[in-house]
């Protein structure tokens, strides 16, 4: 049975709409279809009128009326039956409608998660860390962070500085915080905090006595690093600052990692070195002591081309603590 719209037109109501869905959201020849066409055909076949589905919009009438009309142009097919108390569904409209809803609420659903995302609601970020985060800036960051943006899972991720650029470079990473100031190649850099360094010795090591330690008190004694991050950092910082001192460095790598470091200076294995951020941890067996005059610049390091919304509140946000901390 065919059915003809106001202006004489003619379409079948079982024209071949087995697919109507495909006819809207697929095929090439009905790409024009907008979304507000959608929204104008299913509130109206809601309210069952083009004036009522108006009221609704906030929009005319004569608006619905003709939307509806190019979309019915574009399928090839008419959806509604006019009459005077209003508008029903053809067969055309009442196959067309469930496809029509179901597309306006993933389209809904979509927005919602990405607006989500926009404000930082939800999200992942993965950052790179060498320094301790149990206090100091980084713990802060975190902190707040977590306090400001409570559904975004923030992932730390230990390694030395030039696996932690590499992972940023190839988007593995969002940012790291980094030992230096040095920029690297295709990554932004910018300094944020600094960090005094502190000297791990037995507590009946004979340098435990004096309140702070300088290079020269060092010169003779062995150190031990750990063979992971941040050992290879702490073994050139050693070498950079002991080597012109006319003593042959005693400096011994082991297999094992940050705590078990400090648990073999208790023993007496060797002294190692640390950040600021690392004294708040209490291990049996040792102490710490300032280096005198030492301290250790980080830096924030990232991709420009990291799109990431939450990682970009995160540079936000540390850079706002960073200018905190600097007028206190």
């Amino acid at each position: 049975m065919a059915s003809a719209d106001h202006d004489g037109r003619s379409f079948s109501d079982g024209a071949k709409i087995g697919s109507l869905s495909d006819l809207a959201f697929g095929a090439e020849r009905h790409s024009r279809i907008k979304l507000h066409h959608l929204r104008y055909f299913v509130t109206a076949a809601e309210y069952g009128s083009f004036r009522q589905a108006g009221r609704a919009l906030g929009i005319q009438e004569s608006t619905i009326s003709r939307r509806i009309r190019d979309l019915e142009d574009q399928l090839g097919a008419s959806l509604f039956h006019r009459h005077a108390s209003g508008v029903s569904l053809t067969v055309a409209g009442q196959k067309y409608l469930p496809g029509a809803r179901t597309a306006l609420r993933h389209i809904h659903a979509s927005a919602v998660d990405v607006a989500a995302v926009g404000r930082t609601e939800e999200g992942h970020i993965k950052i790179g860390v060498l320094s301790s985060i149990a206090s100091g800036f980084l713990f802060d960051l975190l902190r707040q962070f977590g306090k400001l943006h409570p559904n975004v899972r923030v992932d730390p991720i230990e390694g030395n500085p030039a696996e932690h650029v590499a992972a940023v470079r190839t988007s593995n990473l969002d940012v790291a915080f980094i030992t230096g100031t040095k920029t690297w190649d295709g990554c932004e850099t910018e300094h944020l905090w600094c960090e005094r360094v502190f000297v791990v010795l037995p507590d009946d090591h004979p340098l435990a006595n004096k309140v702070e330690l300088g290079w020269p008190d060092l010169v003779s004694e062995r150190f031990i690093v750990s063979d992971a991050a941040p050992g290879q950092e702490i073994h050139d910082y050693l070498v950079a600052h002991l080597a012109g001192l006319g003593r042959h460095l005693d400096i011994q790598s082991q297999q094992v990692g940050r705590d078990n470091i400090l648990s073999l200076v208790a023993l007496g294995r060797g002294l190692t070195l640390t950040s600021e951020a690392t004294t708040v941890a209490q291990f049996p067996g040792i102490t710490y002591r300032e280096l005198a005059d030492e301290v250790l610049p980080f830096s924030m390091v990232w991709s420009a081309q990291n799109d990431n919304p939450a990682s970009r509140r995160l540079l936000s946000l540390a850079r706002s603590l960073t200018g905190l901390a600097r007028r206190k």
